[in-house]
């Protein structure tokens, strides 16, 4: 009985570390910040509704700033990613192309912060807004990508540049496809 006892025992202080959410961090700028609409419209909100909706415990931190690039990024790379992070999503790019970046230097930049992720052991899902595409730099690190492309204006922000509460739906649409993957493999479960 003491054994039985002693096993319960340890059941019960394991089992919180082994139900621990699954953290997310949305890694970005102001398409992942939400510029122009509230805090619980922007896609990182969405998508922890989402997530949880379809019965997976999570947590999904916006990290999003806006007129953020990928060079900067790199600077605030300790700040934004918390120890417990599992998966990141990256979202740079527009903004340094917007800076003068050649696409070259875009990617290279974007693919410092995805070996940077790895190196912590988090996966990693690389979103490509507006015409870039991350497909190759991403399967070339173990990464998932998907390739957006801006809604049209009905679903935008009043700025014509952003999205609205409607077009952050559909980016959520496209990312829980592969973002549940990732959690599936998290998970052991795929």
């Amino acid at each position: 009985m003491r054994l039985l006892a002693v096993i319960l025992a340890l059941f019960l202080i394991a089992s919180p570390a082994l139900a621990r959410p699954i953290h997310i961090v949305a890694f970005g700028d102001s398409l992942t910040s939400g510029w122009l609409v509230p805090r619980n419209q922007a896609y990182p909100a969405q998508l922890q509704a989402a997530l949880r909706k379809n019965g997976y415990d999570i947590v999904v931190k916006n990290a999003g700033v806006p007129g953020d690039t990928a060079r900067h990024a790199l600077r605030r790379f300790d700040m934004a990613i918390d120890p417990d992070t599992d998966i990141c999503i990256v979202e740079f790019g527009l903004n340094d192309r917007g800076a003068g970046a050649s696409l070259k230097t875009v990617k290279a930049r974007v693919a410092k912060i995805v070996r940077s992720l790895r190196a912590r052991r988090i996966d990693v899902l690389v979103l490509g807004l507006g015409g870039l595409r991350f497909d190759k730099l991403a399967a070339a690190h173990g990464a998932l990508s998907v390739d957006f492309t801006l809604p049209p204006h009905r679903y935008r922000a009043r700025d014509g540049a952003h999205f609205n509460g409607q077009g952050y739906a559909l980016l959520v649409k496209r990312l829980l496809p592969p973002v549940e993957t990732l959690i599936r493999r998290r998970l052991g479960t795929h």
